[in-house]
């Protein structure tokens, strides 16, 4: 059979992306076939489109979707034909209207969770799960920074963070973005545009800075976010919205306080069936209880995939978006 789906042939910008018809195979052992109902778009999928992450040319696009399941391969035991799924990881190609995946990447979904809920959910909610719940798990005391605080991980955050009993101090580029955020529950917000970040954050704090900073902006705000951490304070660097952190020097750490830094990413952290599922009933339980609610503030249809990613580049968007195949 044949599906529309999106190809990369070249690196740049929105426009080397290409709406194409190919055929969708059977799925081999350990394999379903998934209909999409709703796909996620990530800054992940930037970083593949322009090279900052590489992958062999010309290549599909995406990691994150909800559908249905079509067709199961030889060994697959924990789906179905029929059944609701979801996922966030595994290999490129979530831009399609059909694909073939590994079993083991998709969980069931409740349903009381909706398609495009999920599709939005997935990868910024299971990023947001290992980021407070593994890489620097919050107890609930806590005052935190969190770097674009009204973006897709930012809102799940700011909710999550809330749930916990968690101080987050979040940073936006506009009133509008931070009305959203302190909405969804930060607690203090830093307009970066015309606040000095690390002042406003030793004021909020009482001169005590914080003990972990959540990055996912990059080169833009590296060298401020370290000044906003305590003494053996620990800077996760989860993103590179703004350009990747080259040329770190070491002793910068040593300097600003005996810092520690991470360059976390989901996969280690929801490289075994349990740990995915583990990270996903927890998610699902918060959007079940209302506790995390998922905006999907624009749904492009797939053949419009080039202005979605100029539009999340450009930052106007809040929230999620998600291609509608």
């Amino acid at each position: 059979m044949k599906t529309s789906a999106v190809r990369v042939s070249g690196y740049g910008g929105p426009e080397v992306l290409e709406l194409v018809e190919q055929e969708v195979p059977d799925p081999g052992p350990g394999e379903i076939r998934v209909h999409n109902r709703a796909i996620g778009v990530n800054f992940i999928d930037v970083y593949y489109r322009t090279g900052l992450y590489s992958a062999a040319l010309p290549h599909g696009l995406g990691f994150e979707g909800a559908g249905e399941v079509e067709a199961v391969g030889a060994g697959v035991r924990h789906i179905k034909v029929g059944d609701r799924v979801a996922y966030a990881s595994g290999p490129l190609g979530a831009y399609a209207a059909v694909r073939c995946m590994p079993a083991s990447v998709a969980v069931r979904l409740p349903k009381s969770v909706g398609f495009s809920q999920a599709a939005a959910a997935m990868l910024k909610g299971l990023t947001v799960q290992y980021l407070f719940r593994q890489t620097y798990r919050l107890q609930g005391h806590e005052t935190i920074l969190f770097h674009a605080a009204a973006g897709g991980v930012g809102l799940i955050a700011c909710q999550w963070a809330h749930t916990l009993g968690v101080k987050l101090i979040g940073t936006v580029g506009s009133e509008e973005k931070a009305n959203i955020a302190r909405a969804r529950g930060a607690w203090q917000i830093i307009d970066y545009r015309r606040e000095d970040l690390v002042a406003r954050v030793l004021e909020f704090t009482g001169g005590a800075k914080v003990p972990v900073v959540y990055d996912g902006v990059g080169k833009d705000t590296w060298e401020r976010s370290l000044d906003c951490l305590q003494p053996r304070g620990l800077m996760v660097s989860y993103g590179s919205a703004s350009g990747p952190v080259t040329g770190v020097n070491l002793a910068i750490l040593a300097q600003k306080g005996s810092l520690f830094v991470t360059r976390p990413t989901l996969a280690t952290h929801i490289a075994t069936r349990a740990k995915l599922e583990e990270a996903s009933r927890e998610l699902f339980a918060h959007m079940a209880s209302g506790a995390i609610r998922i905006d999907v503030e624009r749904s492009y249809p797939l053949a419009q995939v080039a202005q979605a990613h100029a539009d999340l580049a450009a930052r106007r968007t809040t929230g999620s978006c998600v291609l509608i195949p």
